[in-house]
């Protein structure tokens, strides 16, 4: 049989390709139709959070954009397109009723989408919290899944069966650990206990959204996103063996235990005891709530981590890893772990590793332990330090390189039992990379951004042939010729 990584592959039938986007990411226009404040309009303009000073304020200019940008998705001929929905567009205030000219511009997206014959997965919730929910506790607060219950119903009634999927929440844990405990996301907080807190009530906004898409529609296809990964501990030492299991707790049990299992990790639940508000937040009744019956799970996989015990980074060190110690976050700090790098491996333009083995090991982990549930694969890209050249196009062999392995990584866990149904490549635009302003790019399609022009990358048109094939071929990787 050829190597996985050189022969010619063909995903299963009905396979559904697509790329995915975040509205605060691309958007603009945030002032737009009534559009209210959010938790990143307030981040992003406080001094020192984002590179540069960067804001989302025009991003990628996709609101007054949207013809054309669905044009780009036709040309692509995926069959799926992954959005978020800006809670407030809908709900200004995160309260009250809708506003008329922010659902329908969703409408419109949706319908554009339908009549293009691409099937619209929406998630509900990417990090955009109404600024008026978090100056009153925000995630910290029960209230606030109450909220998002309130407008993921009047979300749902207004699109009704016109979305193929449904994705309560992107990332929880970016929310709560880099929002609540980093600092490092909005919005900019760096407690433990909160951090806690924010992922039970996040959690439970998940479980109570999900009732609320079932009580609007028939039969809704309904599932969450989580950010998922491998955590391999750089030796065999107990310190080290150690320091990965609580990063693993902390960012992937953390999640899965109390969607699929209705519990937390008894390990987790000792570590944070001390922290408060903490887990003191959960109440009888709340884990029925967040295991309800999901449909599918979303997973984001862009690089695995290998973690030494901080104690024995010089151990590490001597063991050929590439150790770098920065200032810890609290996070990271309170777990015990570093995250250390292997030297032959390549890296992206975020500084992550390239290791698309982790992929197939994290999902066979899923399906073996946690549940045989249709998957999708809803983010996963590469940043590239890419630049237009003197004939006016981007060659991005990289990218290429980096989503052919990581295919073949989905295709081998396929092949493994793993019921994979889609793969979403992050990004369909280049736009707003939070924390990073404008400086990486992960988009199939170039943006310029003081004039919003759009250019095909290499990778686009690779990927289109991609799609159309249903597979890759023995030689996936060969850039494509654009014009």
């Amino acid at each position: 049989m050829a190597d996985a990584t050189s022969r010619s592959i063909t995903f299963p039938e009905g396979f559904l390709w697509g790329t995915a986007t975040a509205a605060y990411q691309i958007e603009g226009s945030v002032a737009a139709d009534g559009r209210g404040l959010s938790i990143w309009d307030t981040f992003s303009h406080t001094a020192g959070r984002t590179r540069n000073g960067d804001t989302g304020d025009v991003a990628s200019d996709h609101y007054r954009r949207l013809e054309g940008d669905l044009d780009l998705l036709a040309a692509l001929g995926a069959p799926g397109y992954r959005f978020s929905i800006a809670w407030p567009r809908i709900q200004p205030t995160g309260k009250g009723p809708a506003n008329v000219e922010g659902m329908d511009f969703y409408r419109r997206l949706v319908s554009g989408l339908r009549d293009r014959g691409i099937a619209p997965v929406a998630t509900l919730y990417h990090w955009d919290l109404p600024q008026s929910l978090e100056d009153a506790g925000g995630w910290v607060e029960r209230d606030t899944a109450e909220r998002f219950a309130e407008y993921t119903a009047m979300v749902a009634t207004a699109l009704g069966d016109e979305v193929e999927l449904w994705i309560t929440l992107n990332e929880p844990w970016c929310s709560a650990w880099a929002g609540y405990g980093e600092g490092s996301h909005a919005p900019g907080q760096r407690q433990l206990g909160r951090a806690v807190a924010a992922t039970h009530h996040l959690l439970l906004a998940h479980g109570a959204a999900v009732g609320a898409i079932r009580a609007a529609l028939g039969s809704p296809q309904v599932g969450i996103t989580l950010n998922l990964t491998t955590f391999t501990p750089a030796t065999d030492h107990p310190a080290d063996v150690a320091a990965a299991r609580r990063a693993d707790g902390n960012q992937n049990r953390l999640f899965l235990d109390p969607i699929f299992n209705k519990s937390y990790p008894v390990d987790m639940l000792e570590h944070y005891q001390a922290n408060q508000p903490g887990f003191a937040v959960l109440r009888e009744g709340d884990l029925d709530t967040i295991g309800a019956r999901i449909d599918f799970l979303g997973v984001n996989y862009y690089s695995p981590q290998t973690v030494a015990s901080r104690e024995r980074s010089q151990e590490a060190r001597e063991a050929g890893y590439n150790v770098r110690l920065s200032e810890p976050s609290p996070v990271a700090e309170d777990l015990g772990g570093l995250a250390v790098m292997t030297p032959a491996r390549p890296v992206t333009q975020m500084g992550w590793e390239v290791a698309s083995e982790g992929l197939t090991a994290l999902l066979v982990r899923l399906a073996r332990h946690y549940s045989e549930l249709p998957i999708y694969i809803t983010e996963n890209g590469a940043a590239i330090d890419d630049y237009v050249d003197t004939e006016r196009r981007v060659h991005d062999p990289e990218r290429i390189s980096y989503i052919d392995e990581h295919l073949r990584a989905v295709h081998s866990a396929i092949e493994a039992g793993v019921e994979v149904r889609g793969y979403f490549l992050w990004s369909l635009l280049d736009n707003f990379e939070w924390e990073h302003g404008f400086s990486k790019r992960f988009g199939l399609v170039w943006v310029d951004y003081p004039s919003g022009e759009r250019l095909l990358k290499d990778s686009f048109e690779w990927f289109r042939r991609v799609i159309e094939r249903n597979g890759l071929t023995a030689s996936g990787r060969e850039v494509p010729t654009i014009g």
